[in-house]
């Protein structure tokens, strides 16, 4: 077997950021001892918002809500987020807790974005894992209601 017929595989990826020109995430692939790590680590947290999702929302279930999907997403960040390049945080190279403690949040929602991607969540998953009110998902339709024809 000759050195051209090997496979390389990377177990990190570079994804560059769409919001920040030069700043480039190294993000985790998923495999199989990671899937098992990241389902030990949101077990608790998953089960946790479900209880809080179900039945009527009082204001009190709406904040332990908010709080539990932001450990959520502090969660997947931890497992998923290896590397920052391209940024400084108070004149210091961004890490993975730089960024979750004083970095642009919307540059954390991006890189959560690619970690669940990563991941390999499907649209479901990631819709029951991220509460509307800490999610940068739109939660109406932007513009106006009228149709394109009238």
């Amino acid at each position: 077997m000759s050195h051209s017929d090997k496979h390389q595989y990377e177990s990190v990826v570079d994804v560059a950021s769409e919001r920040i020109a030069g700043v480039r995430f190294r993000i985790e692939r998923m495999s199989f001892s990671r899937r098992l790590e990241l389902v030990r680590e949101l077990q608790g947290l998953v089960a946790r918002m479900d209880f809080l999702q179900a039945g009527p929302q009082t204001p009190e279930q709406q904040a332990e809500a908010a709080l539990v999907s932001g450990e959520i997403d502090r969660a997947y960040v931890r497992w998923g987020l290896r590397g920052v390049e391209g940024l400084e945080i108070d004149g210091q190279s961004a890490t993975s807790e730089s960024l979750l403690d004083k970095g642009p949040e919307d540059l954390v929602h991006e890189a959560i974005g690619f970690i669940r991607r990563q991941a390999g969540l499907t649209e479901d998953e990631r819709k029951n894992s991220a509460s509307p009110s800490t999610s940068s998902a739109a939660t109406r339709p932007d513009g106006s209601a009228t149709t394109v024809g009238g």
